[in-house]
Protein backbone atom coordinates (compact mmCIF):
# COMPACT_ATOMS: atom_id res chain seq x y z
CA UNK A 1 0.00 0.00 0.00
CA UNK A 2 1.05 3.61 -0.84
CA UNK A 3 -0.03 6.20 1.09
CA UNK A 4 0.47 10.07 -0.69
CA UNK A 5 -0.67 13.70 0.05
CA UNK A 6 -1.26 15.74 -2.83
CA UNK A 7 -0.28 19.48 -3.78
CA UNK A 8 -3.90 19.93 -3.75
CA UNK A 9 -4.33 18.55 -0.38
CA UNK A 10 -5.77 15.31 -1.83
CA UNK A 11 -4.53 11.84 -0.21
CA UNK A 12 -4.15 9.30 -2.91
CA UNK A 13 -3.97 5.54 -1.83
CA UNK A 14 -2.94 2.84 -3.95
CA UNK A 15 -3.86 -0.76 -2.50
CA UNK A 16 -2.76 -4.16 -4.25
CA UNK A 17 -5.67 -5.48 -6.39
CA UNK A 18 -5.26 -8.76 -4.68
CA UNK A 19 -7.54 -6.66 -2.30
CA UNK A 20 -11.27 -7.94 -1.08
CA UNK A 21 -13.08 -5.94 -3.29
CA UNK A 22 -15.74 -5.90 -0.73
CA UNK A 23 -14.12 -4.93 2.66
CA UNK A 24 -12.59 -2.12 0.04
CA UNK A 25 -16.19 -0.97 -0.84
CA UNK A 26 -16.60 -0.89 2.92
CA UNK A 27 -13.72 1.26 3.63
CA UNK A 28 -14.91 3.77 0.70
CA UNK A 29 -18.14 3.60 2.03
CA UNK A 30 -17.33 4.68 5.03
CA UNK A 31 -14.15 7.69 4.25
CA UNK A 32 -17.20 8.86 2.07
CA UNK A 33 -19.40 8.76 5.06
CA UNK A 34 -16.26 10.76 7.52
CA UNK A 35 -16.04 13.01 4.15
CA UNK A 36 -20.01 13.71 4.30
CA UNK A 37 -19.93 14.29 7.62
CA UNK A 38 -16.95 16.50 8.61
CA UNK A 39 -18.83 19.41 9.26
CA UNK A 40 -21.85 18.10 10.80
CA UNK A 41 -22.65 19.89 14.62
CA UNK A 42 -25.16 16.98 14.94
CA UNK A 43 -24.73 15.43 17.94
CA UNK A 44 -24.81 11.43 17.84
CA UNK A 45 -28.20 11.30 20.11
CA UNK A 46 -29.62 13.56 17.92
CA UNK A 47 -28.90 11.53 14.41
CA UNK A 48 -30.04 8.17 16.40
CA UNK A 49 -33.43 9.23 17.49
CA UNK A 50 -33.62 10.79 13.31
CA UNK A 51 -32.62 7.45 12.48
CA UNK A 52 -35.10 5.53 14.75
CA UNK A 53 -37.75 7.88 13.23
CA UNK A 54 -37.06 7.19 9.64
CA UNK A 55 -37.17 3.44 10.53
CA UNK A 56 -40.38 3.84 12.23
CA UNK A 57 -41.89 5.59 9.58
CA UNK A 58 -40.47 3.00 6.72
CA UNK A 59 -41.57 0.30 8.83
CA UNK A 60 -45.00 1.62 8.95
CA UNK A 61 -45.71 1.98 5.74
CA UNK A 62 -44.13 -1.50 3.82
CA UNK A 63 -45.11 -3.39 6.83
CA UNK A 64 -47.85 -4.57 4.91
CA UNK A 65 -46.38 -5.12 1.79
CA UNK A 66 -43.57 -7.66 3.29
CA UNK A 67 -45.57 -9.29 6.01
CA UNK A 68 -48.55 -11.33 4.27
Amino acid sequence: MQIEWTKRNQLTITVNSSLDSFRLQRLIDYVKYLEATAMSKAKQVEVDKLAKDVNADWWAKNRKRLIK
